[in-house]
């Protein structure tokens, strides 16, 4: 079933009940209402009654009657009972009428003269205990049939009926027409998102003013679209890069390999010819490991084994690898304030993959400056380690910084330098896996700072 659907019967079944329970509320005070009137219109004539028979004054009978006559009419199937009661008892002298129960009598002996109300059915008792000073007491009953109560409450109620049946329907319409078009702007979103494929992924939903949850459905879709759209090209040039780079060194190794076998050479040309294709083979082992290694950080970091990795140690550790790969570098590090607690310097994360991440940043601010002495300083803050990488190299040119993360990217002024831009895009995601990022500063020919935040273990974030 679908929402829009759901929401009209939720809305209808909602609506429906409020009005029913309205109904019934409403019919229940008006039939009570309709009762108690009748009820004083049958009391005023029981009292009549008791003045009519027991009273002797004339002129105040008289009285009675000529009001009755002018202003109170007949009641429809009137009847009247009087029953003796001897004096200080509570049983009648006159037998009772079958139609009325023997503890309405009780009742009425004990209200000491209060009127008592009994209803059986659309006819209605009132009846009093009027008392002689001298002589026995009697009970005046007077009762009627509520017909026009009667006929008033069956004709509400079928106008209650009827007209709850036809708001029901009206409530249903009403609510199928709002519900369709509410849900309308979702099937616009169903039927462009479904013409939206892998090749033509610039199409983008029409955006609404305001900060309602469709516009906001449709702002959060169209960024969605963005990103897909975005990874999808540096995909597709990720590929394109990658074949580029990956076949400059095989046409290299098979040219070589094809002119040392198109006649026999002297033993310094197949050297020179085995050199230039080790040569070529080492470049390709180097691009094909980082390549690998950028591909395996594409993971969630699940596979990955996490534990307790001291930072200060971490530092210490890419220094001796960086010494290793460029003898003549400066590394000059600085950790000034560190904590007492040695487990605050700690992050939780893959060793390893660590390493290669701050290893390569270091390894670039040597390189691209020349051997020139590079700074490495650790800071810890509150929830937070900062690894600043700080070099006085060649930098890197401003509308190149957001790019560097992108694979096979080299920035404009790197020319005079080997590299394949693996390096910066691989230490991204090692970074991005252990929920940190990385921070670029740079000025050409001034240099460049690399700040890498990581978030310090702890039992929340651990």
């Amino acid at each position: 079933m679908k929402i829009q659907t759901k929401t009209t019967l939720l809305f209808t079944a909602l609506t429906a009940t409020v009005f029913f329970i309205l109904n019934i509320t409403v019919y229940f005070f008006l039939n009570e209402s309709a009762h108690n009137d009748f009820n004083k219109r049958v009391e005023l004539r029981a009292k009549i009654s008791a003045k009519y028979r027991f009273e002797h004054d004339a002129e105040s009978t008289e009285s009675f009657r000529e009001l009755q006559r002018q202003y109170m009419e007949k009641l429809p199937e009137e009847k009247a009972f009087i029953l003796e009661v001897a004096k200080g008892s509570k049983v009648s002298k006159t037998p009772l009428a079958p139609e009325l129960p023997a503890t309405y009598l009780e009742k009425i002996i004990n209200a000491d003269g209060a009127t008592v109300f009994y209803k059986k059915g659309y006819r209605h008792y009132a009846g009093l205990l009027y008392k002689e000073n001298t002589g026995d007491d009697h009970i005046v009953i007077k009762s009627a049939v509520n017909v026009y109560g009667r006929e008033m409450m069956q004709h509400l109620l079928i106008i209650k009926i009827v007209t709850f049946i036809c708001a029901v329907l009206l409530i249903f319409t009403v609510g199928k027409y709002f519900s369709r078009r509410t849900f309308q702007p979702f099937r616009d979103i169903t039927a462009k998102v479904n013409q939206i494929s892998q090749g033509n992924l610039h199409l983008r939903l029409q955006e609404q003013k305001g900060s309602d949850e469709i516009a906001t459905l449709i702002r959060t879709f169209n960024e969605m679209l963005d990103r897909l759209e975005t990874s999808f090209e540096a995909q597709n040039n990720f590929i394109s890069n990658a074949s580029h780079e990956l076949r400059t060194p095989l046409t290299a190794i098979v040219g070589e390999a094809d002119y040392a076998l198109q006649r026999e050479r002297t033993p310094e040309h197949y050297q020179q010819s085995l050199e230039n294709i080790t040569s070529q083979a080492e470049k390709l082992q180097h691009l094909t490991k980082g390549l690998l290694s950028l591909a395996q950080t594409g993971f969630d970091g699940k596979k990955q084994k996490h534990e307790a990795v001291r930072l200060d140690q971490l530092i210490f550790d890419v220094k001796d690898s960086v010494d290793a790969i460029f003898p003549d570098s400066s590394i000059k590090i600085n950790m000034h304030a560190l904590p007492h607690d040695n487990a605050s310097m700690n992050v939780m994360g893959n060793y390893d993959l660590l390493k290669i991440a701050i290893g390569n940043i270091v390894m670039n601010a040597c390189k691209y400056s020349n051997n020139q002495t590079v700074e490495v300083d650790m800071i810890i803050e509150a929830e937070l380690a900062k690894i600043v990488v700080k070099d006085n190299g060649i930098g890197i040119p401003e509308k190149d910084i957001k790019q560097v993360y992108i694979p096979f990217f080299r920035a404009s002024n790197v020319k005079d330098y080997e590299g394949y831009g693996i390096g910066m895009p691989l230490s991204n995601n090692i970074i991005r896996l252990h929920r940190g990022s990385i921070d670029i500063q740079s000025k050409v020919n001034i240099g460049t700072q690399v700040t890498v935040n990581l978030p310090i273990c702890s039992e929340e974030n651990g």
